[in-house]
């Protein structure tokens, strides 16, 4: 892999998986555009570690007080702490099963190899997510703090979260869009998703890493240096995020996700001479 296309698929993650505008959809949209090969999945979790690393760092608070929490659980003592770190893993399960039944499956891996059929679900899921997202923030009450979080609708920011293993969903779209239509803050819909895609992407980095291992190819140095990239992108995003959706709303990701999705149904469709997918 090309040190460019390391950078690029670094700085598209880095910047687009804590945006409501589908990482995943982005990054199988590289080898669309470019000439290059895809990536390969290894890549793809390599980056959403380097993700991970970087809402660690930013919610280090927040994480101490889940990691103290978890250690309350294991000692049954219930705090604010042990309650969240609790609906914080339930609410992962869904995630966790549906990534599963999709491995196993294989239905990812076909998608993949279809360009067209791919980059239509992109665009169809930009439309559909970008505008659920749009109503959710303007009909959502901005009533309740993470503090006010229960298990109902922690789970069902869990299911939310399971719907974003299909391409150009976005994992931190879909939690957002449930939590606001639950009635949390903008500020406090982000800081749920952020802290609730921790279990979810360690999961799939190290379920990545241990099938590597096992196959004998192990990780290439060329995804790591990638992960280390993403991690300076995504900090930045995440800043960026929070600042934008305390000021601006979540309105100004729609209309991205609509640009995305005109690009593409121009290029699929071939609404411009000399220009599509094929």
């Amino acid at each position: 892999m090309s040190i460019e296309q390391i950078i690029v698929i670094a700085i598209i993650q880095g910047l687009t998986e804590f945006l409501p505008v589908s990482s995943s959809g982005h990054l199988a949209l590289i080898p669309v555009m470019t000439d290059w090969p895809d990536q390969g999945v290894i890549t793809d979790v390599m980056v959403h570690v380097g993700s991970l690393f970087a809402v660690i760092v930013y919610f280090w608070r927040d994480v101490l007080n889940l990691l103290k929490g978890t250690w309350d659980l294991v000692r049954f003592k219930t705090t604010d702490n042990s309650r969240m770190a609790m609906y914080i893993a339930l609410a992962t399960i869904p995630a966790l099963v549906f990534g599963a039944a999709l491995k196993f499956s294989g239905a990812l891996d076909t998608l993949r190899e279809d360009t067209v059929a791919v980059a239509k679900v992109i665009a169809w899921t930009a439309v559909f997510y970008g505008i659920l997202l749009w109503v959710a923030d303007v009909v959502g009450k901005r009533t309740k703090k993470m503090e006010n979080m229960t298990l109902p609708p922690a789970l069902i920011i869990g299911l939310a979260q399971s719907l974003a293993l299909i391409p150009g969903t976005s994992r931190s779209g879909a939690t957002m869009t449930a939590a606001r239509f639950l009635g949390f803050e903008r500020t406090e819909a982000a800081r749920f998703s952020f802290l609730l895609g921790i279990p979810a992407i360690a999961a799939a980095g190290g379920f990545t890493a241990i099938e590597a291992v096992q196959t004998g190819g192990g990780i290439p140095s060329y995804a790591i240096w990638a992960a280390i990239l993403t991690f300076f992108a995504a900090f930045l995003a995440i800043t960026l995020l929070m600042a934008l959706v305390k000021r601006v709303g979540f309105w100004i990701f729609m209309v991205y996700r609509l640009a995305l999705a005109a690009v593409l149904f121009a290029l699929i469709y071939e609404w411009v001479p000399g220009f599509s997918l094929v």
